[in-house]
């Protein structure tokens, strides 16, 4: 039996602070998941039992605040106020209590029953800093609890206070009052009496809390005070904009800032009155710390040591990643002369030569080089550098209109090559601003994503091989100069807007644990031969079907059988491999005209005249329609056309062996298809997340047409200078 709301146990925190670890130990595999109502931010809740009782538990979405800027923050402020749990279980890390109390405080002014545990407590132990527990539940007013969360220490002992808490106070408690300094005190003391008697917004909020949201230029709570009480919030705003003037004139300043800034002092009060002991070696580490983010987030260094980072990554997945490389393709090989030995109806052996080895292999033959820059991004994840990155190019983000929390979407999109588009797309939900959000979803896919990686491995390792990896490089950097380019246009023209400030919490660096840094690596290179294995498996059968069929009529048939009998009632006095090489020509024609008359051939031929200023044929053609649904399909297709295309005798010939001695590919084609792969519509999923995320299909069909003129256009004009010059 469901609990209400108000019996119900919400579980609050920083991002990062082992919210959600902590709410898995309580459910396991107890646990729902959706969407909250409306809003596109995963909502997940589950049953806990503890002492022979089950008590639901809602997962909130990890903020830094509840003052709505973001989704989540909306969210988490919805349930706190409207939906009302019994209490709220604040996870916070306990390594830097200083600023994960912030939200604390905040929650405590709305008046929400709150159980503090202080999580990742053998961290502080081991770091010499001492917490005087029983000192802060005295200044604090709540119980508090040490925790570690990952190994469920502390957890039972907070969810029995927590549920005792809820019954005693029934989803509300005494807001917190905390001074803002004389100017605003004065202020909260004539608006809080209007918010009062107007009975604004009293179903939800506490009075001098509608009167602070006010202060703070709260556009959801004043758009609703509005809506309530047009009279009683003109008032409000009055007040709110006569101490505004009078903070720009004495201290340079606005109420919102004010009133963090005391808030933080609070934070600090408390913290100094015997609650925190530090040993010596501490502030130590804390220095050295911060000598190394004065060095890696650094105005000018810090871009060049990213841009390092970033090229070295390719360096080393490719210096190191071409002798595995090469085992693989030898075992798609051998693989696909063994099933051609041991098949032997014909079409049975097309489809599992031609269209599943050669496709799906075509794509397994890189999973070395994947699972390397897997492994080099885990570490990069868990040396904590990546949240420098964020912190560091939030102010060159600006400049394109976006956010610097825009870089997590990015990088997770594949900004660091290796990513993917959909859960990029999906990781701009936190972003304040809906239209930086937008901006950041429609750009994302100019990531080098995980699936774009094999196109120009495969293409840069043919004709760029002395350069391979600083091509792929320069792939890489040109996708975020693209993204931010089409960012300042979408921002400039169709979502124009002030940009939104940027707070996020750096993790402290840690060195990464090899067995950590292998299950990551693993999690992703599976999910990348998984998707092989299943949906380029599908689409490699369906594309080879459609370039199987229907066939060569038989009259032409007939007219290839000729000319081959006709070669070999004149090979009297030929030397064999003489006639072995026009017989071989005269099969290599047939098998090419019968791929030109496939339904995907007379696809191909009809946007010829569309692509071939970029120099791509209807071969290259069917590859990148197959695109569209996976960017792996690239390959796949071009690995079948390549196997149907031909009937070469030495059956070992890898696709880059083909690729590289096909006359009609050459550095300008290749060029341009690989920026037009780079540029080119999102894949299919993605689409559909763009739609999910944006609630619109126009958002979609732009997604889609936008980025297909742009690529088309772009790798035209690459071709055509490449030859020019």
């Amino acid at each position: 039996m469901s609990q209400s709301p108000s019996q119900a146990i919400a579980i609050a925190g920083n991002p990062n602070s082992g919210k959600t670890t902590a709410f898995n130990r309580y459910t396991g595999a107890r646990q729902h998941v959706g969407n909250y109502p409306g809003i596109t931010v995963e909502k997940k809740d589950g049953t806990a039992h503890i002492d022979g009782k089950d008590v639901t538990l809602i997962d909130l979405p990890g903020t830094y605040s509840i003052t709505a800027y973001s989704l989540e923050e909306v969210v988490a402020r919805r349930v706190l106020a409207e939906d009302r749990p019994g209490a709220v279980i604040d996870v916070v890390n306990a390594g830097v209590l200083d600023r994960n109390l912030y939200l604390t405080v905040q929650m405590l002014e709305l008046g929400s029953p709150l159980v503090l545990v202080l999580n990742m407590m053998d961290e502080v132990e081991s770091s010499g800093v001492k917490i005087d527990i029983a000192r802060l539940e005295e200044l604090t007013g709540i119980r508090c609890f040490a925790a570690v969360a990952r190994k469920g220490r502390g957890l039972d002992d907070a969810l029995r206070a927590a549920m005792a808490l809820a019954e005693e106070k029934k989803g509300r408690a005494a807001p917190l009052e905390i001074s803002y300094g004389t100017d605003l005190d004065l202020a909260l003391q004539k608006m809080t009496p209007i918010a009062e008697e107007s009975k604004l917004l009293a179903e939800h909020y506490p009075a001098r809390w509608v009167a602070l949201k006010f202060l703070e230029g709260d556009k959801e709570v004043t758009g609703k005070a509005v809506a309530a009480n047009p009279e009683a919030s003109k008032k409000l705003q009055d007040l709110t904009d006569e101490v505004t003037r009078h903070l720009r004139a004495t201290l340079d300043t606005y109420p919102e800032a004010l009133i963090a800034d005391y808030r933080y002092g609070w934070i600090s009060s408390i913290l100094r009155n015997g609650v925190l002991e530090h040993e010596d070696d501490v502030l130590e580490r804390t220095a050295a710390s911060d000598k190394a983010d004065a060095v890696l987030t650094q105005r000018f260094v810090g871009p060049v040591i990213l841009l390092v980072v970033l090229y070295a990554m390719y360096y080393v997945t490719i210096q190191v990643g071409n002798i595995p490389l090469g085992w693989t393709e030898t075992f798609f090989e051998w693989l696909s002369e063994t099933a051609g030995g041991a098949i032997q109806s014909e079409g049975l052996r097309s489809l599992v030569t031609d269209g599943i080895i050669a496709g799906v292999g075509g794509v397994l033959g890189f999973v070395p080089l994947i699972m390397i820059m897997f492994f080099l991004i885990a570490i990069l994840e868990d040396l904590g550098y990546m949240a420098r990155v964020a912190y560091m190019m939030d102010r060159v983000f600006r400049i394109f209109g976006l956010h610097g929390a825009s870089i997590m979407p990015f990088i997770i999109g594949g900004g660091i090559a290796g990513g993917c588009a959909v859960p990029g797309v999906m990781a701009a939900r936190t972003l304040r601003s809906p239209r930086e959000r937008l901006a950041t979803i429609l750009t994302v896919p100019f990531m080098m994503c995980g699936a774009k990686i094999p196109v120009f491995l495969l293409f840069t390792g043919i004709f760029f091989k002395e350069h391979q990896a600083l091509i792929a490089f320069g792939f890489t950097i040109l996708g975020w100069v693209t993204a931010l380019l089409i960012s300042k246009l979408i921002r400039s023209t169709l979502v124009r807007g002030p940009a939104t400030p940027f707070v996020m919490e750096l993790p402290p660096y840690r060195y990464p644990i090899l067995s950590g840094v292998l299950l990551h690596t693993w999690e992703r290179t599976w999910q990348y031969i998984k998707k092989a294995g299943t949906v380029i498996l599908g689409i490699s059968i369906l594309l080879w079907a459609a370039m199987s069929y229907p066939g060569l009529p038989e009259e032409q048939h007939e007219s290839f059988h000729k000319e081959v009998a006709q070669i070999e009632a004149n090979a009297e006095g030929l030397p064999q491999e003489e006639v072995d090489e026009k017989v071989n020509e005269v099969n290599n024609r047939e098998a090419e005209a019968e791929l030109n008359n496939s339904y995907a051939g007379r696809m191909g031929r009809m946007v010829e005249p569309i692509t071939s200023g970029a120099g791509f044929n209807w071969q290259t053609n069917i590859a990148l329609i197959g695109g569209v649904a996976a960017k792996e399909v690239v390959i796949s297709t071009l690995g079948t056309a390549y196997s149907l295309g031909s009937v070469d005798p030495d059956e070992s010939q890898s696709l880059a062996d083909r690729i590289g001695s096909d006359p009609s590919w050459t550095v300008a084609n290749a060029t341009a298809l690989l920026f037009f792969t780079l540029l080119y519509s999102p894949c299919f999923v993605t689409l559909l997340v763009i739609k999910q995320e944006t609630g619109k299909w126009r958002w979609t069909f732009f997604s889609l047409f936008f980025d297909l003129a742009l690529a088309l256009v772009v790798a035209i004009a690459v071709n055509q200078l490449i030859l020019a010059f």
